[in-house]
């Protein structure tokens, strides 16, 4: 099985709750299983930053779904869960974003996945999470909690377990 780490993202609705039924659908076989979870975050808006707060969070998976049937079920489950791509602002508010961060090893740059994730490394939004999980975890040449100690993640605030 491959070992895989997924960001979980949302400013609208009842976010942490959609989180549950994020991690739910993405572990609904044998082939997806959840490893570890980080806790929720409150996080400021990136990008566009006239919006609410968001709640971000990661996991760590184990699979069998090879890289690009794994970012076709996330796809899946932001679909059912509500999310239209087409329709949202880019980087503005959503229900539920997953973005595949890392897979094993692989590299991959192709027209549907870049792989490891494009930004992780310049968004505390993911590296906070990211390190409660998996701080010795190497992305490239450099390790989570040395990428984490490299940014400025002044203002996250790491939320009560519900």
């Amino acid at each position: 099985m491959a070992e895989a780490f997924v960001a979980l993202g949302g400013n609208v609705g009842n976010v942490r709750e959609t989180f549950k039924r994020a991690i739910a659908m993405l572990c609904s076989d044998q082939k997806v299983s959840l490893i570890a979870r980080s806790s929720d975050y409150r996080t400021a808006p990136w990008g566009v930053i006239d919006q609410p707060p968001f709640i971000n969070a990661v996991i760590e998976i184990a699979t069998d779904l090879e890289p690009h049937a794994l970012l076709s079920r996330t796809q899946d489950s932001e679909r059912a869960l509500g999310r239209d791509r087409a329709k949202e602002l880019h980087w503005g508010p959503r229900m539920i974003d997953l973005d595949m961060l890392l897979y094993d090893d692989r590299i991959i740059n192709d027209e549907r996945l870049t792989l490891p994730h494009p930004r992780m490394l310049e968004r505390a939004f993911v590296l906070v999470p990211l390190a409660e999980i998996a701080p010795d975890r190497f992305i490239g040449e450099i390790r989570v909690r040395d990428a984490l100690a490299r940014i400025d993640a002044e203002g996250i605030e790491k939320l009560l377990p519900r």
